[in-house]
């Protein structure tokens, strides 16, 4: 059994169409997800999700870094959570910096990302974390949020669909956090990538898809979907030398975790 950990839905999707991704996963042997907004649309529809499939999908909600110097409140992220039903929403994601595609607003974007750290240190969630080449800015942030953190240590949150370097690797191990390989792992120009994924200790290790992107080698050209997620686990497997099963196993163990499954 595997758990994508990271999986975007639109609200625009219908019933059947959020039921035909779910059965073909569960068909690949991916039983579980966790369904994850950025914005309101796709905060609906992670919402959504779990409704019509509580017992296999979990949502995450938030407002990303597109969101950073509009007129977004974190108190809307606050009061989504409150009102769902128990249980349905169990982390704060995705949040982050990317200062690759909006370096213009990257003051705005910590401001957001901090509001929102505060936001899971109140309600006691992990967090969905997003970072590109903004290494020093995240690190900084989320390390005031390891010190501030009064939750279990391990379970503060991570760094999803992971491209840093050792470095980055090792000072979020170091954090509490956890680390999440997508398909980009399976990409041919992913060589230091894999050795980094040698690298991180079996208990921090975490797997998603990050549907419907980066879709993995065999698949390139398709929109992603769980369906798919065997193909990073047995890139990740075959890295780190253990069988699928031994790394199915560990992650999923993770994940229940992590998300408190």
């Amino acid at each position: 059994m595997l758990i994508d950990t990271h999986v975007h839905f639109r609200n625009s999707m219908t019933p059947v169409e959020i039921a035909g991704v779910v059965d073909r996963a569960r068909s690949a042997g991916v039983d579980h997800l966790i369904a994850v907004g950025c914005e309101p649309d796709t905060n609906a529809a992670a919402i959504r999700v779990v409704a019509q499939f509580p017992d296999s999908v979990k949502a995450a909600v938030a407002y990303d870094r597109s969101l950073a110097g509009s007129n977004a409140k974190v108190d809307d992220i606050r009061g989504l959570i409150q009102s769902a039903p128990r249980g349905h929403v169990v982390a704060v994601g995705e949040i982050g910096l990317d200062f690759h595609y909006s370096p213009e607003t990257a003051e705005p974007q910590q401001i957001l990302l901090s509001s929102q750290l505060s936001l899971a240190r109140e309600l006691l969630l992990p967090v969905i974390i997003h970072s590109r080449n903004a290494d020093q800015e995240t690190l900084e942030l989320l390390s005031a949020h390891a010190r501030a953190w009064g939750g279990v240590p391990d379970k503060i949150g991570v760094l999803h669909c992971f491209t840093g370097n050792e470095p980055m690797a090792r000072a979020l191990l170091d954090l509490g956090f956890m680390i999440s390989f997508s398909g980009i792992l399976t990409f041919r120009n992913a060589g230091p990538l894999r050795e980094v994924a040698t690298m991180i200790p079996g208990d921090r290790l975490l797997i998603e898809t990050d549907t419907p992107y980066l879709t993995p080698v065999p698949y390139r050209g398709k929109p992603n979907e769980p369906a798919y997620l065997p193909a990073v686990a047995s890139c990740l497997a075959e890295v780190r030398s253990v069988t699928v099963g031994q790394l199915a196993n560990q992650t999923t163990t993770n994940a229940r975790s992590l998300f408190r499954l």
